[in-house]
Order: C-alpha cells, then sequence, then structure tokens
C-alpha cells in the first residue's frame, strides 16, 4: 500500500523546532509514514534558525514524537524508516540568499510535487513566499499552507493574500484550520446530509438556538507576545468559531468537492447581520482574566502573564451573538463563545431544538431535543430525548443517546494534522480556507472590533478558572437561554 495519491513528494517545514512541528506536525507525519500513507520516495526537509545537524535534529524529534504518539503506536523500525525520511538544514527566513541554497539542496525534480509548510509568525508569510519565488522553487507543483491568523484586519489579510497570490495560484494556496480536520466536525457533515431524520428539521423553523463553545483552562502561557497584540477575536472567533457556524449553517453542496463546499460557507459569511456601533455592547462581551483558583491551586490574571502588558486591556474571552438573514436561519440566534483559563476545556457544538407546542403531560416541562456535538477533549455525539420515568404516572426525565467515536469505532482515530497534510499532498481543498472566506470574514470581524475601541474599551473582568464574565451569562438569559454547562452550583 502506497500514498493514497501515489505521488512522491518533497514535505519543507518552516519553523521545524517549534512547538507547533514537535507536537502536531512531525508526529502526524510519523503516523503516516507508519500507516504506509506516504510515498516511498517521499522526503521531509525541517527547517530553522538553530545551527543543529541533521542526525542531531533526529535526536530531538524522536524524544518529542515519543511523546505525543501512543506508546503502543511507536517501534524503533517505524522510527528508523521514518528518520530515514527526515533531514533538516538551518535557514534565516530573512535572508533571501539563503533559498538559494535551499533549492541546490532540494535538489532538480521536474514534476515533483513540494509541500511548504510555514508554521511560523504570521509576518513570515508574504516574505517567505517571496523568497520561495526568487529561488524557484514556487512553480506550479508547489503549495504553501498557512497557519492562522492571516492577517490582523481586513486591510492587512488583503496584503497578505495579494502578496501570495502573486507568488502562487490560488489553487495551491492551502490556509489551514485543524479544527476542520477533525473527526467531529467532520460527522456534522455526515450527519446532516447523509441522514434523511435531521436535514428536514435543521431550520428556523425546529430549532431554537445553536452555540458555539471553544473553551480552554489554560492561560496564554508562552504565548503572551503574540496574544497580548491578537486577543481572542483575532486569534479563535475570526477562524475557528466562523468555520464552525459555517458548517453549520450552510447549504448542502451540489458535490462533495472543494469549490462547491467552500462556496456555500461562503454564503453564510456573507449573510452574516452586521454588528456595529451601540450593537457592539448589546451583542458582544469581551472578558479578561483576573487572578483565580481552580482545584485548590492560585492562577495568576493575564497582565501577570509572561511578556503581557500590565496595563493590557487584551480580551482573552469573548462572547456573542450571531444572526444569519437568510431563508433557513432568520431568527436563530448562534451564541459564539471562547476564552482561556476557564473552568473547562472543551469544543462543542449545540443544537438546541424547540420545545413541543402544547404540554400534554401533567406536572413536567419538557425541555426542546438537543443535539451536542464534541470535539474536545473527547469526539462524539449525543441527542436528547424525553422518556418517561419508571413508576406511575406518565412523568418524563431527559435520557441521553450517546455515540462516542472511540467506542463506535474499534481503530485508532487519526489526528486532524495527519488527514488535512494528506489533503495537501493530494491536493484536495474542501477542508481549508479559500481567500474569499477568509476576507468575508474579517470583513464581519472588523467593525466588532472598531467598536470595542470606541465604546468598548476596557474587558470585564472574570476570575481564572470560572466559566467566564456575567455578562456573558446575561447576554443569553435576555432571551431566555443558558449556555449548556455542568457548573456544579
Amino acid at each position: 500500500m502506497t500514498a493514497r495519491g501515489g505521488n512522491a513528494c518533497d514535505i519543507v517545514v518552516f519553523g521545524g523546532t517549534g512547538d507547533l512541528a514537535m507536537r502536531k506536525l512531525l508526529p502526524a507525519l510519523y503516523y503516516l509514514h507508519r500507516d504506509r500513507h506516504l510515498h516511498p520516495q517521499t522526503r521531509i526537509l525541517a527547517l530553522a534558525r538553530a545551527r543543529h545537524e541533521p542526525e542531531a535534529y533526529r535526536r530531538l524529534v524522536r524524544r518529542h514524537v515519543s511523546q505525543h504518539v501512543a506508546s503502543a503506536d511507536f517501534s524503533e523500525d517505524s522510527w528508523g524508516s521514518f528518520s530515514a525520511r527526515l533531514d533538516y538544514m538551518p535557514l534565516d527566513i530573512s535572508q533571501r540568499l539563503e533559498f538559494a541554497r535551499l533549492a541546490r539542496h532540494l535538489g532538480d525534480s521536474p514534476g515533483r510535487v513540494r509541500v511548504f509548510y510555514l508554521a511560523t509568525l504570521p509576518d513570515l508569510f508574504a516574505p517567505t513566499a517571496l523568497h520561495l519565488h526568487g529561488a524557484g522553487l514556487a512553480d506550479d507543483q508547489a503549495r504553501i499552507v498557512l497557519e492562522k491568523p492571516l492577517g490582523e484586519s481586513l486591510a492587512t489579510a488583503r496584503r497578505v493574500n495579494d502578496q501570495i497570490g502573486s507568488v502562487f495560484d490560488e489553487s495551491r494556496v492551502f490556509r489551514i484550520d485543524h479544527f476542520l480536520g477533525k473527526e467531529a466536525v467532520q460527522n456534522l457533515l455526515a450527519l446532516r446530509f447523509g441522514n434523511a431524520l435531521f436535514e428536514p428539521l435543521w431550520r428556523n423553523g425546529h430549532i431554537d438556538h445553536v452555540q458555539i463553545s471553544v473553551l480552554e483552562t489554560v492561560g496564554v502561557e508562552n504565548r503572551g507576545a503574540y496574544y497580548d497584540q491578537a486577543g481572542a477575536m483575532r486569534d479563535m472567533v475570526q477562524n475557528h468559531l466562523l468555520q464552525l457556524l459555517c458548517l453549520v449553517a450552510m447549504e448542502a453542496p451540489v458535490h462533495f468537492e472543494p469549490e462547491a463546499v467552500r462556496n456555500e460557507k461562503l454564503k453564510i459569511l456573507e449573510a452574516l447581520r452586521p454588528i456595529t456601533g451601540m450593537d457592539v455592547q448589546d451583542q458582544t462581551v469581551r472578558g479578561q482574566y483576573s487572578r483565580g483558583r481552580r482545584a485548590g491551586e492560585t492562577l495568576p490574571a493575564y497582565y501577570f502573564e509572561k511578556s503581557v502588558d500590565h496595563d493590557s486591556n487584551t480580551e482573552t474571552y469573548v462572547a456573542l451573538r450571531a444572526e444569519i438573514d437568510n431563508w433557513r436561519w432568520a431568527g436563530v440566534p448562534f451564541y459564539l463563545r471562547t476564552g482561556k483559563s476557564l473552568a473547562q476545556r472543551k469544543s462543542e457544538i449545540v443544537i438546541q431544538f424547540k420545545s413541543v407546542p402544547h404540554r400534554l403531560f401533567p406536572g413536567t416541562t419538557p425541555e426542546g431535543n438537543r443535539l451536542v456535538i464534541r470535539l474536545q477533549p473527547d469526539e462524539s455525539i449525543s441527542l436528547s430525548l424525553m422518556a418517561k420515568s419508571p413508576g406511575r404516572g406518565m412523568a418524563l426525565q431527559e435520557v441521553e443517546l450517546d455515540l462516542h467515536f472511540d467506542e463506535a469505532f474499534k481503530r485508532r482515530r487519526w489526528d486532524a494534522y495527519e488527514r488535512l497534510l494528506l489533503d495537501v499532498i493530494e491536493g484536495d481543498a474542501t477542508l481549508f480556507m479559500r481567500r474569499d472566506e477568509i476576507e468575508a470574514a474579517w470583513r464581519w470581524v472588523d467593525p466588532i472590533i472598531g467598536g470595542w475601541q470606541e465604546v468598548y474599551r476596557s474587558p470585564k473582568r472574570y476570575a481564572a478558572g470560572s466559566w467566564g464574565p456575567e455578562a456573558a451569562d446575561s447576554l443569553l438569559e435576555r432571551a431566555g437561554h443558558a449556555w449548556f454547562d455542568e457548573r456544579g452550583d
């Protein structure tokens, strides 16, 4: 068994000593190699400024890969053959002449696919692309992978896209969002478009509201310098959360192929009702964590984190109410929230269906059915139903129908980066963001950020280890809704 695409390629990782490469990219490539999804002649070249010899770099990678793959999946035989693919070369991205040396190292291989993965600071995306072009490496077989965030605003995103687009055709630009590679996210599409049970109900006549949450228990850790410039809106909402919203709300594409899927996602972004002016105060909440406690441990305030300005007004939490102005979703609120240093780590989509129109059974107030798609920490889908409690009478209680992927599918689930890397090698852009998607998302986000700067400068404080600012609860309570959380209070 060879690679699905069957073609040899060069995978070149810029930022090859960084956290993303060590925790995600190289373990994913190890699995793809172990499971024989890479062509035997595929090479992996890591680049960074550090002056490692190739063998020393392989030892470094081995240490990290053995920590980030299951112990049962790591073997000396697999590592030995994987490390034979792996090479390292010191390179300073800021030095244009270094890329001529890279070209010589890769050699002349007409027709060979080359994947340039930029696991670097976003400021380096455009210079790297231009240097690749200058060295003759951006030919028709070259593909470039860009991590988020792309730009800091619509204007900066356009500028980066223009610079990248001057070198790489849009079909060869892969803007990656690892959330879209998760099994549960793709099962959302299968759930909607592969089951006659749900699609007729997937509209405003039956759905009361939708919640999309990406919550983290960690603070900014070692990302303070970046995060203090970005904040939760740019770091998470503009990409991860809006992409999840698109998959929940999009119409069925005519065919399951890249452009058809991305066309439908774009329609949702363009149908989002703008949040501008004083609506920013009413429909959004921004917060910042202060000192708190979790499980007996004292947690620092954001402004005491490393590389963070002590007077910072950067938000570490965002909640907002979005509405989609189209026939399917008119009148259905979509509540989005994300934050750091919270009580629980979870990423999930909650579809709250409307209650039955008539209370048939006295003494009970049945809630509407609820579908919960959990993305992390465990991937699962559950559906709440009302059932009769044992005993006399017709008292109802909520019960859950659960699908846990670990139990349902008795084999290892792929990491998101495995799937997405293989898609890049094969040139399948279905799960990647197109330029017009990125710019449509910024077009919606920019007025919110502008409104914060004008009328909502100071974020609301919330204790680290809590569920976030109280104002986020009030945002839903005004409409008779509540966040779906197990708060234990």
